[in-house]
């Protein structure tokens, strides 16, 4: 059954009290109309996909694109003036591929794996500092933001005493009530940020990724100004996502006791492996959508979508659509959970996942075990919860032990 009725709006409101859960409404349309209208900020009714096997397909279909200055595409926001400022993912092929092969070697898995060692001891430190202060104390502030902040610094090149400023305007240009002219003044001033940052690494190249990208610069393959725009992208992305992730993982799992026993006390890395695709998929801490617009006429659960349509992916709800993950309202470490689409699919999917996925296995496997007694210092109904937000999470998150 498909619907052509307009829903009022995207992201969807999630219900009071359930603060894990996908909006009641997308699981109504995914189990009643798969495929419906939603109205957006600038009247445009893109198509809302809600079921798992759909989005996949279509995420890998390439007569479905994800170049923002195209006709019908659905974006967020209004679009920077001039079409400046336009990230390598919101591109198509070939040049989509041109400039993610020049920032995909130091996410490789294997170059990942060699970070262990540095991102424990960033975690290890981290948790000292928290064992010898006072408590309760804010997780998000004291922990949650500080490990992939200093992971990402480390491995751009970026001074980590400016996390103060860069991590400000990260939190206004992922907001989603801020204003036009609000998102952009956070964006020029992240980009210059990371044009002086692309300067001095031109003269004074170390082995991080801004000399990488200066090196580019310097070879005539790409711009300033566009190495600064990779550089934005790789920070937000960065530290941003992960650092959620961490808070809400932690919120999740101290809401089922059973579950964080059962990670708190194995000593198999593979369940921690397994607990991580499984907190990743039941999050979602991505609440855009992955958004597209069709090239061709394309044919979707039962509906032609016609070239010129827009598409938003909900992941949220298609990672809790029973057909793909049985009984996915509950939280289950050690089901198989890793074709979960939290970092998309096809070749737009997530470069930084390796990454992700590394510093949540450090967390996960090390955080509960030191401190064995953690606890929530207030009631979930007190959290204040990220619903303004593209990124979903906590703002706060007091703890103590």
């Amino acid at each position: 059954m498909t619907s052509t009725a307009e829903i009022p709006g995207f992201p969807m409101a999630r219900a009071a009290g359930c603060p894990f859960d996908p909006p009641p409404a997308a699981r109504a349309l995914q189990a009643e109309a798969p495929l419906a209208r939603v109205r957006l900020w600038d009247g445009s009714t893109p198509w809302l996909v809600t079921r798992y096997a759909d989005q996949r397909t279509l995420l890998a279909d390439p007569r479905v694109s994800a170049d923002v200055t195209r006709p019908g595409y659905p974006s967020p926001a209004p679009l920077p003036k001039g079409g400046t400022g336009i990230s390598f993912i919101l591109m198509d092929n070939p040049e989509h591929a041109r400039l993610r092969k020049m920032v995909t070697a130091p996410f490789t898995i294997r170059r990942t794996a060699a970070l262990r060692p540095a991102v424990q001891r960033i975690v290890d430190d981290l948790i000292d500092e928290l064992l010898a202060g006072p408590k309760p104390v804010d997780l998000v502030e004291a922990f949650a933001l500080p490990v992939p902040s200093l992971v990402i610094c480390e491995l751009l090149g970026v001074p980590y005493a400016d996390h103060g400023f860069f991590q400000d305007n990260s939190k206004v240009i992922i907001r989603r009530d801020a204003k036009p002219e609000e998102r952009a003044a956070g964006h020029q001033a992240l980009v210059g940020y990371l044009d002086r940052l692309v300067g001095e690494k031109l003269e004074n190249p170390a082995g991080d990724l801004l000399s990488g990208l200066a090196e580019r610069v310097r070879a005539g393959e790409l711009s300033r100004t566009e190495a600064a725009q990779m550089g934005v992208l790789l920070l937000i992305a960065g530290h941003e996502t992960t650092a959620n992730m961490i808070a809400l993982g932690t919120l999740a799992l101290l809401e089922h006791p059973d579950q964080l026993a059962l990670l708190r006390e194995s000593d198999d890395p593979a369940l921690v492996a397994s607990a991580v695709e499984e907190l990743l998929r039941y999050l979602n801490i991505t609440h855009n959508g992955r958004r597209r617009v069709a090239l061709e006429d394309i044919e979707v659960a039962g509906v032609t979508v016609r070239a010129g349509e827009g598409l938003i992916m909900a992941n949220d709800i298609a990672n809790r659509d029973p057909s793909a993950f049985p009984d996915g309202d509950r939280l289950d470490l050690t089901r198989d959970a890793h074709r979960h689409v939290a970092f998309g699919f096809g070749v737009h999917q997530c470069l930084g996942q390796p990454l992700a996925r590394l510093e949540l296995q450090v967390v996960y496997r090390t955080l509960y075990r030191r401190i064995p007694t953690l606890a929530l210092a207030t009631g979930v109904e007190r959290i204040p919860f990220k619903h303004d937000g593209s990124v979903y999470g906590v703002y706060e998150l007091p703890v103590t032990w």
